[in-house]
Formats: structure tokens, C-alpha cells, sequence
């Protein structure tokens, strides 16, 4: 999954803002000193003699300004045996059987490859940077500068069995420094699911100890942002003047995705440690999150913008599962597999959650071969209204896992069925466009029935007109506008027709295989991997799509690699040809950011 994440959007709300986005085992001590010294591991690495805890100063010893005098428990009680996730492979035999194992596995290889070959020019061109540059070689950093793409990678090297890589990227995490920052300003969540998420899923896979160290130090810098007068964390924060002791305030305006998105990785940092204080934490952001979700404008949902300061969730009337809200819902049933099921309240803010979502923001496309398909828009209360923008982002395409895990963990056979209609809704927009590939952000035509929606252009036509600003007077300049637009049919408008390596398409491709069994979602993923390198891949790397709709045979690239083509998308890709026991669904659950934590026994 996922941000909120990775996503530029404008947002009123009394002002206007710019945000830029972007998915349990016995406690143990925490680990002590290991040994400390390192041989530098990089010739292009330029920290000399590094040290475990060589920072400048640690986290944990900034003192805490607004204590927290009695901790929320940990739920007490043995973890439940939940309802299983994944489809019993075991039942699936034939005369196929071996072929499409020889099939499944050099696709996998190729997948395999790609990967090695991105983590390749990472390590020679952007070691200890956070993201390559796959055109011109070199690094940037824009996650902190504590090494984004290195820490997001390591469990990925680990699943795909390039042991070499990640002994050598262990090694480097020692070098990581978060005492400083090269950015003033550090995202909270982002940091969150890559760095901390990264560590500690990294660490469950290959119990190598150094890994649960840094993920602790990670989670006292982010816990210091929860120094407010209310224990609300600062979305966007300045770390060097919350470690000089500059008093801090929950922001009065915060994405509620930034909010409530941090709560797998603080539970699990408390699961591994025995530390209570993480959970705490996160616990007492959903205590806000479960009293207030009745009385939003929107009862069920949380908008898209509240106020963390004051508490207050009833000012914005924007509601999503999408950008900006994503993975507060993605993660309440993962959550409570997290816990083994022994918070309720997860569920039941799930379940009131996805009530209100299928019947305000889930809409079925019109589109030419009359796919029994559904999207997750916009929905926005007025009055006794609610009104729909059908718009499609390639982010809110992780919704097909949250409604099949969600299904299948709460027993609610309808919720898997709507799973599959929104993941085959973004199978449907990646062949409808040039490349194979769908664009950040488009509008569709909302069907006015759910049950039957014949084709009809010229209403089709009608929605393009409305969305674009073409004259009414000549029907030719509407044709003449698609053409140029290079339009598929359906597609009202494009909105953003950048692709950035995003995962979230193949997140819910690949858990609907996992959960079904059926063969056409690897069918599905390979078409879109294949289309995916083909246009993205550069001497060097693969690179973002500046345009999925431009008419140049060769796609124009962005320049730029996120941490999560790795971390995410390749994950995705490499596990839906794996051996479906490889990180099975009934044994790890993942986080936003596709990080497996082993779920508990």
C-alpha cells in the first residue's frame, strides 16, 4: 500500500494546502551493544569508521516535556484463531500442474532480475542516499536522508533470496545516523512505514539483531513527535527543534491518513521489545479515531482533514478511501490480525467504516465491454445530499486487498466480492491505456445502476465534454479533443497521467490470487509486469512515466525511483509467483508500505 501517500493534491479547509504523498511473538529485551565496528562495506559510502550508536545523540535520551503518567495496556488475553485468509492451495491438482509451475517460476526469475539489477544501481550510484536517479545515475535524498531505499529494501533482498545484498545492507544500516537530518522538516508517516516499517519486518524475517537496535532508535526519534499536550503526533516535524526542547502542538490540520497510519508499526515495536510506551502511543490516537467516526459528517468515515490539536473530525466533508485517507482504513483489519483478534474494536470500526464507504464512495464504471466492475471516489456531504466525483487514482486501487482481507478475516463473503470488481476495475484501466499501464489520476462515467449498465458514447462523449473545455457548439471538437487526448473509451478525463512505480494495482492482483487461487490474477500481473518494464526501464534502472497517454512510442521518463519500486512493487510481482506458502497471508500480515510482520500464533 497506502499514502495520503505520494500524491499532490489541493486541500481547502479555511486555507489552502499543499501536501506531497506518495500500504505478534513473545516480547524480548531489547537488544544490547553487539559489536562495534565495521568495515566499510561501499567504496562509495562516505562515513568512516561507523559504529552501532555512533549518532550524535540518542532519541531516547531528549527528555519527554509532556509525560505520559499511565500508559494504555497492551490487550491482554491468548491471540485468537482467525478466519484463514488464503485460498487452500493444496485442493488445486491437474495435468498443468507442472507446466504452470515451470511457467510461474521464470516469471518470478524475471522478476527476481529486474529487482537485482534496481538494487544493483542503487548501491553503485545512490548508496546511503534515499532514491536513485535511474537516468543520470547519482542520489537524492527526500525521505530524511537516512537511506530510504536501502532500509525499505531489506526484506524484499531477504524474500527474493539475495542473501549477499542484504548482508551488506545490514551492515550499512549501522552507518545510519537519525540525530540529523538533510531535511528541516521530517514526514512523520513516511518515515513511519518506510524506515521503522522496513527494520522491524526486515528483523522478524532474519531475527539479525542490529536491525531491531535501529528500529528502535528510529521509534524514539518518531516517538518524540507525540510530545504534545495531548499526545498527538506532529504529521510534519521539525526534529531539530523538538531535540533542543522547543515546546510542541499537535497540527490543527493534518491528513487523516498521516493520523492514523502509524498504529502496526508502533503495536509491532511494542510486540518485539516489551516496551509499552509505542503502543500507548497509537492507542490513544484510535481511542479518538473510534469516539469520533459517528460523528463526522459522514457518520461511519473519516474525512480526509482533521484536527488533531483540538480533536475535532467534523470540519471537512471530502471523504475517501483513497489519497489522503488510504491506509487509516487499509490498516483496521490488519490490525486486529496484528493483535490476533483480541481488540475488538477494529472490526467493528471496519465494519462501520466499509458500510458507509460501499454506499457513498463505491460507484460501477460505464465502460464499453460492460464490465461488471466498481471504483472507490469521492463522496461529500451536503446537507441530505451526498454527491459523487468517480474519479480513479491508481493509489485507491489497494482497495481490493482491504475488502478481501477484511472478507475473509470477518467472515463477510459479499465484502471478497467486491473485492474482486475493484481489482478487476484496475486490471480494466491498465489495458485500456496506450502502454498497458493506468495513470495516477482519471474520471470515469458512473453507471446509473449497479446491476445494468449498457455502453452508450454518446453519454460518454457527454462526461468528456463536461471535463473538458471544448465548446458545446461542434460535436467534431469533442472527437477531435479524444483523439488528441489519446482518450480511451470510458475515460471521462485524465487528470494526472504520470505512473510512478506504483504498487498498488499488483498489491490487490496478488492478494486476490492468495485469496481465490484463481490463475487469471497471475495472468493479470503478468500482463502488467511486462508492460511496466517494458516502458519504464532505463540503462540504468526503471525510471517513472511522465505521461502513460503520450503518443511517443517510447514512454517519456520522470527520473525518479521511489524507494517503494522495490520495497513494494517488485515485491508484489515477485510473491504472486512464488510459492503461495512464502509469506502466506495466514502467517504475516503487511503493512502499508508492504512490510511483512509474522502475525501471532
Amino acid at each position: 500500500m497506502a499514502l495520503v501517500r505520494r500524491w499532490s493534491s489541493f486541500l481547502v479547509i479555511g486555507a489552502v494546502f499543499i501536501f506531497v504523498f506518495y500500504r505478534l511473538r513473545s516480547p524480548i529485551t531489547t537488544p544490547g551493544a553487539a559489536d562495534t565496528t565495521l568495515t566499510p562495506t561501499h567504496p562509495h559510502s562516505s562515513v568512516s569508521e561507523p559504529h552501532i550508536g555512533s549518532t550524535k545523540f540518542l532519541w531516547k535520551d531528549i527528555p519527554i516535556q509532556n509525560k505520559v503518567t499511565s500508559y494504555i495496556a497492551y490487550p491482554s488475553g491468548n491471540p485468537q484463531q482467525l478466519s484463514k485468509i488464503q485460498h487452500d492451495f493444496s485442493k488445486d491438482t491437474g495435468p498443468q500442474t507442472k507446466i504452470e509451475k515451470e511457467l510461474r517460476e521464470k516469471r518470478q526469475a524475471e522478476v527476481r532480475n529486474t529487482a537485482k539489477r534496481a538494487w544493483a544501481a542503487y548501491r553503485e550510484y545512490a548508496w546511503l542516499q534515499d532514491e536513485l536517479d535511474p537516468i543520470n545515475g547519482g542520489g537524492k535524498n527526500t525521505f530524511g536522508g537516512w537511506a530510504a531505499t536501502l532500509i525499505d529494501s531489506l526484506d524484499t533482498l531477504w524474500i527474493m533470496d539475495l542473501k549477499d545484498e542484504f548482508h551488506e545492507a545490514v551492515k550499512a544500516v549501522k552507518e545510519v545516523d537519525f540525530s540529523s537530518s538533510s531535511q528541516q522538516t521530517v514526514n512523520i508517516f513516511e518515515t513511519t512505514i518506510r524506515h521503522l516499517g522496513g527494520l522491524l519486518a526486515a528483523y522478524d524475517l532474519s531475527k539479525e539483531k542490529i536491525l531491531l537496535a535501529k528500529a528502535i532508535e528510529v521509534g524514539d526519534m518518531i516517538y518524540k513527535a507525540f510530545d504534545t499536550p495531548n499526545h498527538m503526533p506532529v504529521a510534519r516535524w521539525n526534529w531539530a527543534k523538538a531535540a533542543a526542547g522547543t515546546p510542541q502542538t499537535a497540527p490543527e490540520q493534518v491528513l487523516v491518513a498521516e493520523l492514523g497510519s502509524l498504529t502496526m508499526e508502533f503495536t509491532h515495536l511494542t510486540q518485539a521489545t516489551g516496551d509499552k510506551k509505542y503502543y500507548d502511543a497509537v492507542a490513544r490516537i484510535m481511542d479518538v479515531f473510534q469516539r469520533e467516526q459517528n460523528n463526522t459528517l459522514l457518520p461511519g468515515m473519516w474525512p480526509v482533514a482533521v484536527n488533531a490539536k483540538t480533536e475535532d473530525f467534523k470540519s471537512d466533508n471530502a471523504f475517501t478511501l483513497a489519497a489522503m485517507a488510504d491506509s487509516a482504513y487499509e490498516y483496521l483489519p490488519k490490525m486486529h490480525a496484528l493483535l490476533g483478534g483480541i481488540d475488538a474494536r477494529y472490526e467493528s470500526m471496519y465494519r462501520i467504516a466499509m458500510d458507509t464507504a460501499i454506499k457513498h464512495t463505491l460507484f460501477r464504471p460505464m465502460t464499453p465491454d460492460e464490465s461488471d466492475i466498481l471504483v472507490s471516489g469521492f463522496a461529500r456531504p451536503n446537507g441530505d445530499s451526498v454527491k459523487l466525483d468517480p474519479q480513479l487514482q491508481h493509489l485507491v486501487c489497494y482497495t481490493g486487498g482491504l475488502f478481501a482481507i477484511g472478507g475473509k478475516l470477518f467472515d463477510i463473503p459479499e465484502h471478497v466480492r467486491i473485492a474482486q470488481k475493484l481489482t478487476n476495475a484496475c486490471i480494466w484501466a491498465y489495458k485500456a491505456f496506450p502502454y498497458g499501464i493506468m495513470p495516477e489520476v482519471s474520471h470515469l462515467v458512473p453507471c446509473a445502476s449497479m446491476d445494468h449498465c449498457p455502453w452508450a458514447e454518446e453519454v460518454w462523449r457527454g462526461a468528456v465534454l463536461q471535463r473538458s473545455s471544448v465548446g458545446a457548439d461542434n460535436p467534431e471538437d469533442v472527437l477531435h479533443y479524444i483523439s488528441q487526448s489519446r482518450l480511451p473509451e470510458g475515460i471521462a478525463k485524465v487528470d494526472d497521467g504520470r505512473y510512478i512505480l506504483r504498487p498498488e494495482a499488483i498489491e490487490s492482483v496478488f492478494v486476490m490470487y492468495r485469496v481465490t487461487g484463481e490463475q487469471s490474477m497471475q495472468a493479470a500481473a503478468w500482463d502488467m509486469f511486462t508492460a511496466i518494464q517494458k516502458h519504464t526501464a532505463t540503462d540504468i534502472a526503471n525510471s517513472a512515466i511522465a505521461d502513460v497517454t503520450a503518443p511517443d512510442t517510447i514512454a517519456p521518463k520522470a527520473g525518479n525511483m521511489e524507494s517503494f519500486w522495490i520495497a513494494e512493487t517488485l515485491k508484489y510481482f515477485y510473491l504472486i509467483f512464488s510459492d503461495p506458502s512464502v509469506i502466506s497471508l495466514d502467517e504475516y500480515v503487511f503493512n502499508t508500505e508492504a512490510h511483512p510482520y509474522r502475525r501471532p500464533v
